[in-house]
């Protein structure tokens, strides 16, 4: 049996999932979490094969969830769930540890065999993504995003979402100071000057 967690914050999506893949004859869901510490005690506690893991959590980043999980269990295949823009988060998800990236508005269709690709060692990318690892642009073509730390793009994001400093430190815990360094090291890699400078990009670009 491929013994599956799931972690989603949206009780009917945690039993569509579910649905999915106990229909599955050796596929089950040996665990549900629905924020990052249910998922860490989850994962700690209970064997698995993978976890689904949606990015999007009440209490913590799924950046962050996906980079403890991997630090905790480096071998655990982690597939991510998610409706943010596919091209602007799936390549940099993979290389921060996902075996997968899959929308959810395809998980109907896919998510059985995006579990059996990752579970046997594989990567699951939509074929957008894989062209785009396969065409990337040069250097000199890259979206000023694309130049940022995982950390930055994940600040970016959470000022564009209309976070001030203070809230974006008690949510990532860390200091004001080092959020208003990110927030510097931001602008100039970006070459924006101020807040509205960034969420006008990050929207323009479809970020959030």
């Amino acid at each position: 049996m491929i013994k599956v967690i799931i972690v989603d914050d949206h009780p009917v999506v945690l039993r569509g999932l579910k649905q999915i893949i106990e229909d599955e004859p050796d596929m089950e869901v040996v665990g549900e979490a629905t924020n990052a510490m249910e998922c860490f005690t989850l994962v700690r506690k209970t064997y698995c094969d993978l976890v689904v893991l949606d990015i999007n959590l009440p209490d913590r980043s799924g950046i962050d969830v996906l980079k403890q999980l991997k630090y905790e269990k480096p071998n655990l295949p982690i597939l991510i769930l998610s409706v943010l823009p596919e091209d602007q988060y799936a390549l940099r998800l993979i290389k921060a540890g996902a075996s997968g990236y899959l929308m959810k508005e395809s998980a109907l269709t896919d998510l059985v065999k995006a579990i059996r690709k990752v579970n046997s060692g594989g990567k699951h990318l939509s074929k957008l993504i894989t062209d785009k690892m396969i065409f990337k642009s040069d250097s000199s073509e890259k979206l000023y995003h694309e130049s940022l730390s995982n950390r930055e793009f994940q600040i970016l994001c959470m000022i564009a979402r209309g976070l001030s400093l203070k809230s974006i430190a008690g949510e990532l815990c860390i200091s004001e100071k080092t959020v208003s360094t990110y927030r510097s090291r931001i602008m100039e890699k970006m070459n924006k000057s101020n807040n509205s400078d960034l969420i006008r990009y990050v929207l323009e670009h479809q970020l959030i």
